[in-house]
């Protein structure tokens, strides 16, 4: 009888990162086996296991995809549109007007065009709260990508009960879509938009369908302000009170809170997404990132949109974690470059409702999985690897990855979409949308 596994994918002398710990496997070993890890470590593959297919990790480095917690794909769209601006005008009087011109097709090609960019950089999950969302989730399985979307809801918007029974549609017809790769929430925008009357019905709806909710959270002053203005409690609170976070949540931002709030999200096991490019180009102010993660908060990264940050590399966001709450705290120790890693991976994972399935290699894991090419000037000497990964590593260093089992990037070149055709399209619908001649 014959006893031989068969392995889909196996990637053979690579150092691994599995994000278990700070430890590197080196030379080590991968065996795919449909969607899943199924070997990982020091000559684990069976010496007679069936080898379909397999690659020579030779000089990189494997880890976990990186996870976007936080993003709102398709607004790639307006990516140096509206810059240097403070929110509030940027949102009122640039981007809110361009979005109310929005059809299917833009948000289509704006979402692929975020996905381009997201798989060139190590991203293999993503948050996105948006619009269109059918469309969005059509982006995402046709690019191979996993994804945890949310349909955008205003509450004070005038067709605010009707964008609930679209999510609750939603919901139901896209939770688990492309073979599980899509997850679905439910959006309202933040509580300075949201009604508390409102904000009850998505808890309402969040419970009977048994989905988490992806919100807005303390952004900027002028939100803490107004909520606690109108409420008598800090934005945190005002959720809490609500029954907010009962729910699973993605609180993102989270940039103005009291030490009370942060226990709130820590009681809660409230998962909050830090944007720290986004918060520094609108000078929202900075997270408490490092006094959230002492206290037991669940703290992911997120790019926001392209408007708002201009890049969707989570490369970059690492960096700009690590180093933002270091001198934020004038303390080089705070956030140390294996913190920066799990906000974009294990803990990332967990923000995102997904722990236990991505965010580290290791057996029974999906098999979502970068190689990084460290035979670069850059990375030399190979001192630290964690290190470099955040204070070194360009995007552009990302040349394979693989998602759900599946080579999505090779020698980083896309096999999924066509970057070209995207981009054309884009590009096109930009034109159409703010008839400007910069584009």
């Amino acid at each position: 009888m014959d006893s031989a596994i068969d392995i889909d994918l196996a990637i053979r002398d690579v150092d691994i990162l599995t994000m278990a710990d700070e430890e590197i496997i080196k030379n080590g070993e991968i065996g795919i086996v449909g969607d899943e890890i199924k070997f990982i470590g020091h000559k684990v593959i069976p010496s007679d296991a069936r080898i379909k297919n397999e690659i020579n990790g030779s000089k990189m480095v494997a880890m976990p995809g990186l996870i976007n917690c936080h993003t709102h794909a398709a607004m790639t769209l307006f990516r140096g549109y509206a810059d240097d601006l403070p929110l509030m005008e940027w949102l009122n009087e640039k981007i809110w007007p361009l979005e109310a011109r929005l059809k299917a097709e833009d948000v289509y090609y704006g979402t692929l065009l975020a996905c381009v960019e997201m798989i060139k950089s190590g991203t293999t999950t993503f948050a996105d709260m948006y619009f269109f969302m059918d469309e969005v989730a059509k982006a995402v399985e046709k690019s191979g990508m996993r994804a945890v979307l949310s349909r955008g809801l205003i509450g004070v918007a005038p067709n605010a009960k009707e964008a609930l029974e679209e999510s609750k549609e939603f919901v139901q017809g896209y939770n688990g879509a492309a073979d599980g790769r899509i997850t679905a929430m439910l959006g309202p925008h933040a509580p300075y938009t949201c009604p508390p009357e409102f904000l009850k019905e998505v808890i309402e709806v969040a419970g009977i369908l048994d989905v988490g909710i992806h919100i807005h959270v303390a952004e900027t002053l002028s939100e803490y302000e107004e909520i606690m203005k109108k409420y008598g409690k800090t934005p945190v609170q005002h959720l809490n009170s609500l029954g907010l976070f009962e729910v699973k949540t993605i609180a993102a931002h989270c940039v103005h809170l009291s030490d009370e709030d942060i226990a709130v999200l820590a009681e809660k096991k409230v998962g909050v997404a830090h944007n720290p490019k986004s918060n520094m180009k609108l000078a929202s102010g900075i997270a408490p990132v490092d006094k959230m993660i002492k206290s037991g908060v669940d703290v992911g990264l997120g790019t926001d949109g392209a408007a708002s940050n201009n890049s969707l590399s989570m490369i970059e966001e690492m960096r700009f974690a690590a180093l933002l709450q270091k001198v934020a705290a004038m303390d080089p120790t705070a956030v140390p470059a294996y913190a920066a890693l799990k906000m974009a991976t294990v803990d990332a994972a967990k923000v995102v409702g997904l722990e236990g399935k991505v965010g580290k290699l290791a057996q029974g894991f999906k098999a979502d999985i970068i190689l990084i090419d460290f035979d670069k000037p850059h990375l030399y000497p190979h001192h630290d690897i964690c290190a470099h990964i955040v204070y070194a590593v360009s995007s552009a260093d990302v040349d394979t990855v693989i998602i759900d089992g599946k080579v999505i990037m090779k020698n980083r070149k896309l096999l999924t979409l066509d970057e070209k055709l995207v981009a054309d399209k884009l590009e096109y619908s930009a034109k159409q949308l703010v008839k400007t001649s910069h584009f």
